[in-house]
């Protein structure tokens, strides 16, 4: 990914959350009598496996940056039960878990230094004076055995191993970052007054999710290339078995309550983690960014 696609991909992000059209959805009819719907669904970046379920959102940094901000928008399932940020180093440097990194120089972008790097300073003590640029080009990793970089779980370490460089993955949610990703977010006013809309979409994803993860991923990843030309079937392939080795959508709380699921013990994990980090304010009321309403319903589990 380069820099500018980089910028580009933060400013769809923004928009879609804020109900940007950036994709359409049509819900199944569940009566006789009611209408098809369509909905207007933004989504993260140009079609890709990690939009397998079609459905998109952000971290919970811009859901509570949202209540903080007074933008009324909340968080109504959680797709990704981890989050695909990793860092990834050499084999054979002694650069192969989170803790052994501290004090050496990491490549991290301006978004992850107010994202989760807050987190591992917090968590493993990492200082500020580690940061080297990461403008989001391979060639300063695959030229350096000693480079330490961000990356998503999906994307740079395919990039890597095509190059001929097997990277070690340390995945921060396997290391205690608990931020839910790939959200469905919409506005509050939507939730109050069109409940059972929400209900439906959320329903459906989850039940595309499922397909996507644990059937013949042939349809949609033909609608995602079709979309992204730039998606190869190996990319494809990879980043839905990577989603799958890592439990990206279907692991802890998805297990039990469904694909989707969120709790408040998990909320209140990641708030105070950031509270602590000095992020955001013990008085931010971060109740007010999601609802359970809509999820942990086992909705699609056989």
């Amino acid at each position: 990914m380069t820099a500018a696609q980089a910028r580009t991909r933060s400013a769809i992000t923004r928009r879609s959350l804020l109900g940007g059209a950036v994709a359409l959805a049509a819900l199944p009819r569940i009566a006789h009598a009611q209408k098809p719907e369509r909905i207007v669904f933004g989504t993260n970046w140009r079609a890709q496996a990690e939009h397998g379920g079609f459905n998109m959102g952000a971290s919970l940094f811009g859901a509570l940056n949202y209540v903080g901000s007074g933008v009324p928008i909340v968080t109504v399932a959680a797709i990704f039960q981890k989050d695909p940020q990793i860092l990834m180093s050499h084999a054979g440097q002694g650069n192969d878990t989170l803790a052994a990194l501290k004090g050496k120089p990491i490549m991290i972008s301006a978004g992850g230094q107010t994202t989760f790097w807050q987190f591992l300073k917090q968590r493993y003590g990492y200082t500020d004076d580690q940061i080297r640029p990461y403008t989001f080009q391979l060639a300063p990793f695959l030229t350096n055995r000693k480079a330490i970089q961000q990356g998503y779980l999906t994307s740079e370490p395919f990039k890597a191993e095509e190059a001929g460089v097997k990277p070690v993955v340390m995945l921060l949610a396997d290391g205690g970052y608990t931020s839910y990703t790939t959200t469905i977010e919409t506005r509050m006013t939507v939730v109050r007054d069109k409940a059972n809309l929400v209900q439906r979409f959320v329903d459906a994803s989850i039940k595309g999710w499922y397909g996507y993860l644990d059937g013949d991923p042939g349809p949609a990843d033909a609608l995602i290339k079709r979309d992204n030309p730039e998606m190869t079937d190996d990319l494809l392939a990879y980043s839905r078995a990577a989603m799958k080795r890592y439990g990206i959508v279907a692991s802890g709380d998805a297990l039990v309550l469904g694909i989707g699921a969120m709790t408040d013990a998990r909320w209140k994990d990641f708030f105070d983690t950031m509270v602590k980090a000095k992020v955001f304010t013990p008085s931010l009321d971060y109740r007010r960014a999601y609802t359970l309403a809509f999820v942990n319903k086992k909705i699609g589990m056989q």
